[in-house]
């Protein structure tokens, strides 16, 4: 795919690397470094939300059983909707009012999960996504840095195996997937999307943001309302696009900022205009 070679034009320091996966499996384009280790920042959340939900499937604790603030539930924390503040274990909001882009409820889930299951949420994630998906590179470094952003690392290769397992479901049901990717979790809320501003309504399921009709917005225009996904503030993103049946991951080393929020959606769009031919 010729349109991935515009990430050669990224002003970033070193590296840029980017995958498009079709719905069939197939890879349909990749360029820049496979084995490569970036810090993943807020797109950890996805692992995150990811392992929260086996989790909910194993057993181990349910959507709605109690988790932060009072009267705050585990799928409050993942839709950012406990009312937590972005950083901080404040509370600014009753749970359910507002959609408060929060850190500290990741920190949260990853705390709750770790009493509940009776061992270190890391490991956890590891045995119940990482291991299984064959993302031997893959790690959440919650030892001293959040599950919600600064401790998730990893490579191309391993979250082309990620975004496989967002397109075609073999760890979780494929309704739970869809409820998390696809279903507004307390539809209406307005709230902040990072590095874009407030957004009305500012749509997200369980740990996925979705794109909704947000503009501006990190993906193209191009992308369908029904897309799905994060991006991170060391630069990276990755999408998926149910309707055009295709997946994206992009992974940098420079920061997110100006020059992202300029060249991404470009990209994404020279991306499916070239898979439309």
């Amino acid at each position: 795919m010729q349109s991935l070679r515009m990430i050669e034009d990224w002003p970033v320091p070193n590296a840029a690397t980017a995958v498009v996966r079709g719905a069939d499996g197939a890879v349909l384009g990749e360029h820049g470094p496979r084995e490569r280790l970036f810090p993943l920042a807020s797109v950890t959340k996805l692992l995150t939300s990811y392992a929260v939900l086996v989790a909910v499937e194993e057993g181990v604790f349910e959507l709605d059983d109690p988790a932060g603030p009072a009267g705050s539930t585990i799928r409050h924390l993942l839709a950012h909707t406990s009312g937590l503040a972005f950083d901080e274990h404040r509370t600014m909001a009753e749970p359910g009012n507002r959609r408060l882009y929060s850190n500290a409820g990741f920190d949260v889930l990853a705390d709750t999960l770790t009493k509940a299951a009776g061992i270190n949420f890391a490991q956890y994630a590891a045995e119940a996504v990482f291991e299984p998906l064959g993302m031997r590179a893959t790690l959440i470094n919650t030892a001293h840095r959040s599950p919600a952003g600064a401790g998730g690392l990893s490579t191309l290769a391993d979250l082309i195996r990620f975004a496989a397992e967002l397109q075609a479901p073999t760890l979780l049901d494929p309704s739970t997937v869809r409820a998390a990717t696809r279903e507004v979790a307390y539809p209406g809320l307005s709230g902040v999307l990072p590095g874009f501003g407030h957004r009305r309504p500012n749509d997200w399921g369980l740990g996925f943001e979705i794109r909704g009709e947000k503009s501006p917005h990190w993906t193209g225009t191009a992308n369908s309302p029904e897309t799905f996904g994060h991006f991170g503030q060391s630069g990276t993103f990755l999408w998926v696009d149910p309707v055009g049946g295709v997946a994206c991951v992009a992974l940098t080393d420079r920061d997110f900022g100006p020059w992202a929020a300029e060249v991404w959606p470009q990209f994404n769009d020279a991306v499916l205009a070239e898979l439309r031919g």
